[in-house]
C-alpha cells in the first residue's frame, strides 16, 4: 500500500491512468471467457487485454521515474498528453474488438482505416513527446539518486523510444508478421508467430527496457560504465530479434 501511495504522490494523473488500465485488463480477460467473438482466429479480447496490461506497466513506471525531473511543469503537460493518447488507443482497440474487427491494418470499410490512422497519430505524438522527456533527463545535471540508477533511467527511456518507433517498421511492413499474413499459429496468449518472423517480439522487449534498465541500475549495478555496457548489450540483443523477424525467422 505504501508503494501505491508513493506512486500516487509522485504523479496522480499517470497513477490513475495505470489503475484504469489494470481494471480494463481484468475486464478484457473476463470477456475472453464470456464471449466467442474472434479476430484472426483468436478471441477478440486477447489483444486489448495485452494493450491494457502493457500500458498499465508503462504509465505506472513513468509515474515513478518522472518524479526525478526538476521541470515538473513539463511532466504535467506530458502526463496529460499521455492520458489522451493512451485513451484514444485503448478505446479504439477495445471498440474494434467488440465489433469483431481488426484495430490495426484494417482499411475496409473506410471507418476502420480512419480509426487506425487516429491511433497512429496519437502514438506518434506520445513517442515524440517521450523522446523530449528523455532529453530532459540528459539535460538535467543534478539528481538526488545514484549515478547507476540515473543512467538506467536515461538509457531505458532512450531504448524505449527507439523500439516504440519500431512501430513505423511494422506499419511499413503492412502487419506484424514477416513472411506470411498476420494470424496463424502463435505462442500462448502473446500470439507471436511460431512459423514466421514477428516484429512484435522486438517491440515488446525494446519498450520494456523502461523497467529493466532502471531496475538493474538501482539494484544490481554500481556505476555508469556498467549500466552503459549492459544497455549496449541489451539494445544489440533486441536489435538481433528485430533482424531475425525481418528475415522471417520466428522467436521460437
Amino acid at each position: 500500500m505504501n508503494f501505491f501511495q508513493e506512486l500516487r504522490r509522485r504523479n496522480a494523473m499517470l497513477f490513475y491512468l495505470g489503475m484504469f488500465c489494470v481494471l480494463g485488463a481484468a475486464t478484457c480477460l473476463a470477456c475472453i471467457y464470456l464471449t466467442n467473438t474472434q479476430v484472426l482466429g483468436i478471441n477478440a479480447f486477447i489483444k486489448p487485454s495485452k494493450f491494457f496490461l502493457s500500458i498499465a506497466i508503462i504509465t505506472l513506471t513513468l509515474a515513478w521515474l518522472l518524479y526525478y525531473l526538476d521541470n515538473q511543469k513539463a511532466v504535467r503537460r506530458y502526463s496529460r498528453a499521455t492520458i489522451v493518447a493512451m485513451l484514444i488507443e485503448l478505446v479504439i482497440i477495445t471498440e474494434q474488438a467488440a465489433r469483431g474487427q481488426r484495430s490495426h491494418f484494417n482499411n475496409s470499410p473506410a471507418l476502420n482505416g480512419i480509426l487506425f490512422g487516429v491511433m497512429g497519430a496519437s502514438i506518434t505524438v506520445f513517442t515524440c513527446w517521450t523522446a523530449y522527456m528523455c532529453w530532459l533527463f540528459f539535460k538535467q545535471k543534478k539528481f538526488s539518486i545514484k549515478e547507476s540508477y540515473l543512467w538506467g533511467i536515461r538509457l531505458g527511456l532512450l531504448c524505449f523510444v527507439a523500439f516504440a518507433a519500431e512501430g513505423f517498421v511494422i506499419v511499413h511492413n503492412g502487419g506484424h508478421t514477416v513472411g506470411a499474413p498476420d494470424g496463424g499459429s502463435g505462442l500462448p496468449y502473446l500470439n507471436w508467430s511460431t512459423g514466421y518472423g514477428d516484429l512484435r517480439a522486438a517491440h515488446f522487449f525494446g519498450m520494456h527496457s523502461l523497467q529493466i534498465l532502471p531496475i538493474l541500475g538501482y539494484f544490481f549495478l554500481n556505476n555508469k560504465k556498467s549500466v552503459i555496457a549492459i544497455a549496449i548489450i541489451y539494445f544489440a540483443a533486441v536489435s538481433l530479434l528485430l533482424l531475425e523477424a525481418l528475415n522471417a525467422r520466428p522467436l521460437i
